[in-house]
């Protein structure tokens, strides 16, 4: 199988280990994150490293993604897939707290760093009639908390929109896009938190594998049927 996918955050947790599964399932992975050793350690962890490429990038620097798409596919050709799993947040969250740059570094990653992406891959997938676009969310976007903060929330309610829209213009073209809204998940992102949650509580969280299960459906399912929206949380 020769088929192509660009995975957004792959220095660690969601990102990493859907890049991890995509190539132990046979796809060639394409991993995007701003630190080439956290890259390095994933390529490594796969045990796939023929089938994966680090490629680092600012994906909130429209420029940089474009140089990064044209060094995908120089590479390994048209893209097929794109998970955009990136993410940031910032302890500094709320409205009484935050910074403007705080809050442009949070919308810069969260919705420009998926927009460029999109735009980056989109023109493959239309010239050949098929491709699928996969944004790992948050429940944050489908309601707003305190917790989550307010450039989180707001990110993540328009890169909702976003995924909407794809699957409104490019239907037509053969392409199908996913917004994934999972709850909690023990990431490194929780280290973000203004009170990080212990160790402990972290062990009933979502866990990255979980989510990527949730992407591979997405995936995998028949091209002629999309899931628009799925919302994963934890029990309890």
């Amino acid at each position: 199988m020769n088929r192509t996918a660009v995975v957004t955050g792959g220095s660690s947790g969601v990102g990493r280990a859907t890049a991890i599964r995509l190539a132990k399932e046979g796809w060639r992975v394409a991993i995007v994150g701003t630190r080439q050793d956290a890259l390095n350690e994933t390529i490594k962890l796969s045990g796939k490293p023929d089938q994966m490429l680090a490629a680092p990038c600012d994906i909130g620097d429209g420029d940089a993604v474009s140089a990064m798409a044209k060094r995908v596919t120089d590479k390994f050709g048209p893209v097929e897939l794109l998970v955009a799993a990136a993410g940031t947040n910032i302890p500094n969250r709320s409205l009484e707290k935050l910074s403007h740059d705080d809050y442009r570094k949070v919308i810069d990653v969260n919705l420009h760093g998926v927009f460029h992406c999109v735009q980056g891959f989109l023109p493959d997938m239309r010239k050949n009639k098929r491709g699928t676009i996969i944004v790992v969310n948050s429940l944050a976007g489908l309601r707003a908390s305190a917790l989550s903060g307010v450039p989180y929330s707001a990110s993540k309610f328009a890169a909702a929109g976003l995924v909407q829209s794809i699957n409104a213009e490019e239907n037509k073209n053969g392409i199908r896009a996913t917004s994934v809204f999972p709850g909690d998940i023990n990431t490194p992102l929780l280290d973000k938190r203004p009170n990080p949650p212990a160790k402990e509580l972290r062990v009933n969280m979502l866990q990255p594998d979980d989510v990527t299960d949730c992407v591979m459906l997405a995936v995998n399912l028949p091209e002629r049927v999309v899931v628009e929206e799925l919302v994963v949380r934890p029990r309890g």
